[in-house]
């Protein structure tokens, strides 16, 4: 785990021990353990590489990596399987000097080529200078849990694991004002049409499940898509199979995830999720090693009606783990919001990344460097309210009238904000139509947006809008695809990365193994939502191991803070005033915005522009 950079050149003037030095200067939170540097002879490629060592403490495993006297690596992530991939590579030949996943990287690329990205288990971002073939391969894991920015331009190829890093190089940090423009007006922070845009112009990321090889003589970046999920359904199984498939998935998963040279811990929110990670780590502890020292944090908001702080002293009691406990405060918020962007660099919708970030800074404060956290199984397994609609339209669809009637019914009993009607019936034998609409009441959300300054809103033109182009949706997993890989997913992934990494902590996600995922959107979409339950095989699987409070909850949470409470301090209040002259000053915002009431929303409500404004001008300063 670490920060990366690097810039490929054929100018040598472009590449300085010097330029690497400042931007791993700015990487250093990324990894507190030490850093490393690399020119090669030719001085056409060189690398940065800041270190948080996790496995594989000793000098052996520093980047950047050597390999065969041709082959070098900066690399950010882990490779959970490196294990089982060293013994096969070994039985092929290869030999190692370390211990380190690292290696196994580099091996695997000589055996392979591009097609070792296929065996990797993990989250990873790499470059990977081959000095025989002048070429740089550049890949990024499958759902996006580890960033890679790069900048293009005709002196040269530069990558970085945050953005900061060409800014430090002079590089324009120029706001990208059609991303912009659609955060502030709807709130969206992706842009699924294209998956390489950023907030800012001329910094693109590269999209997950993609790679490029990019030849010194060219410097063409041609990217390329090396793995998908096939999203139609073709396991018809018996519950008890998909149940001990699961279990088996889930569990090699944990274990995967386990294997670390340093302190784990895990984030416990006292949703199913998180809880099911820790039940099978102190599972998967209490046969390997007897009961460990454990601990697990959570965020609280004593006296807010969401605080999960008894969900989470259940399960941590049960389980017999220590459990830490951190109650973010609105001052903390107002003092915190500029340091915090300053980590993420791009805007974010809501104070819960405040809550996360607290999380994470709490557990290094405990001396934990790698954290578990169930992030990626309300994409996979439906746990969003807003999927019942198109779990109940694709069996309308599917002329199943009856079931879907008792399923509505069941589902509305169990979750009381979701609401059916004439509409949802109408667009589950419309979905064409639905798109169109939803794109058209998007596109008029921001022109008649009053607060928006006309200058800016020229940047857009008609039907030009690059906005959300939503999804055609005729089943389940049409919208857990979109989630997945196409906008939602990967943002939630960029929030948990750069609030680790401010803290110098690895966050670690079972629920994204690969195989698992395509085993459960193999599945259909009945056996993922049933008897008015979301998430399915997981509460079934979970079922009289963990308390029944935490199994069959119906609410949906997370680490969800009193952001209306919080929006309503006096020191957030003059953060937001300021911020609103800052936007107006950019001529972003209308002058008459500064006369209008304040809005005061909770973290995850619709039309939340307040909170946008103070996020976004941090983008100026």
């Amino acid at each position: 785990m670490c920060g990366i950079a690097g810039i490929l050149s054929p100018h040598h003037s472009a590449i300085s021990l010097t330029a690497l030095q400042k931007m791993a200067h700015v990487l250093s939170h990324r990894g507190p353990d030490g850093e490393g540097f690399w020119v090669n002879e030719k001085t056409n490629v060189g690398f940065a590489h800041r270190r948080l060592a996790i496995i594989d403490l000793s000098p052996a495993a520093a980047q950047p990596m050597h390999y065969l006297s041709r082959y070098s690596i900066v690399y950010n992530g882990e490779i959970y399987n490196y294990k089982e991939l060293r013994k096969d590579l070994q039985k092929a030949g290869y030999s190692f000097k370390s211990q380190s996943d690292t290696e196994v990287i580099l091996a695997a690329y000589d055996c392979y080529r591009e097609r070792c990205l296929q065996y990797f288990d993990g989250m990873f971002a790499f470059a990977l200078w081959d000095e025989k073939q002048q070429t740089l391969c550049i890949a990024r894991d499958r759902f996006g849990e580890k960033p890679f920015y790069f900048h293009s331009s005709s002196k040269a190829f530069y990558f970085a694991s945050e953005m900061k890093a060409f800014w430090t190089l002079g590089i324009e940090r120029t706001p990208e004002n059609k991303m912009l423009l659609n955060y502030l007006s709807l709130g969206n922070v992706q842009n699924p049409s294209n998956k390489q845009a950023t907030f800012y112009k001329n910094i693109l990321s590269l999209p997950p499940a993609h790679y490029a090889i990019i030849p010194l003589q060219t410097m063409q970046v041609s990217i390329k898509q090396y793995w998908d999920i096939d999203k139609q359904f073709n396991q018809k199984l018996h519950e008890d199979a998909i149940l001990h498939r699961l279990e088996l998935l889930l569990k090699t998963s944990v274990e995967r995830r386990l294997r670390s040279d340093v302190a784990l811990g895990s984030s416990l929110s006292g949703g199913i999720d998180s809880s099911a990670i820790a039940w099978y780590v102190h599972d998967i502890m209490h046969h390997i090693t007897g009961p460990a020292n454990f601990k697990t944090f959570t965020a609280v908001f004593p006296g807010f009606e969401k605080d999960e702080s008894l969900f989470a002293k259940e399960v941590s009691d049960s389980l017999a783990f220590q459990n830490f406990q951190v109650s973010p405060r609105a001052d903390e918020l107002a003092s915190d919001l500029k340091k915090i962007f300053y980590f993420q660099e791009e805007p974010f919708p809501s104070s819960s990344i405040f809550a996360q970030y607290k999380v994470y800074e709490l557990a290094r404060q405990h001396g934990v460097k790698v954290l578990l956290d169930g992030q990626g199984a309300d994409e996979i397994l439906a746990g969003y309210n807003r999927y019942l609609h198109w779990y109940i339209q694709e069996l309308l669809v599917n002329y199943q009238f009856r079931f879907a009637a008792k399923e509505k019914n069941r589902l509305l009993q169990n979750y009381k904000g979701v609401k059916w009607g004439l509409k949802n019936i109408a667009a589950s034998f419309f979905p064409s139509h639905v798109a169109i609409a939803l794109e058209k009441r998007e596109y008029n959300k921001i022109v008649s947006n009053h607060d928006i300054a006309p200058e800016f809103m020229q940047c857009i033109k008609g039907r030009e809008w690059d906005g959300i182009h939503k999804p055609i949706i005729t089943k389940l997993n049409d919208i857990l695809y979109f989630s997945t890989m196409q906008m939602g997913l990967e943002e939630l992934l960029r929030y948990a990365d750069r609030n680790s990494m401010a803290h110098g902590v690895e966050v670690r996600l079972p629920f994204l193994n690969a195989e698992m995922v395509q085993f459960i959107f193999s599945i259909s979409s009945s056996q993922k939502i049933k008897e008015g339950f979301t998430k399915w095989p997981l509460r079934k699987l979970m079922n009289n191991r963990l308390p029944h409070s935490i199994v069959w909850r119906k609410e949906k949470i997370g680490f969800e803070p009193p952001q209306k409470q919080w929006m309503n301090s006096d020191a957030f209040r003059n953060y937001l005033f300021d911020a609103k002259k800052k936007l107006i000053s950019e001529k972003l915002l209308r002058p008459a915005v500064l006369k209008k009431q304040q809005q005061n929303l909770d973290a995850f409500e619709a039309n939340n522009t307040d909170w946008r404004y103070a996020c976004a001008a941090q983008m100026f300063y």
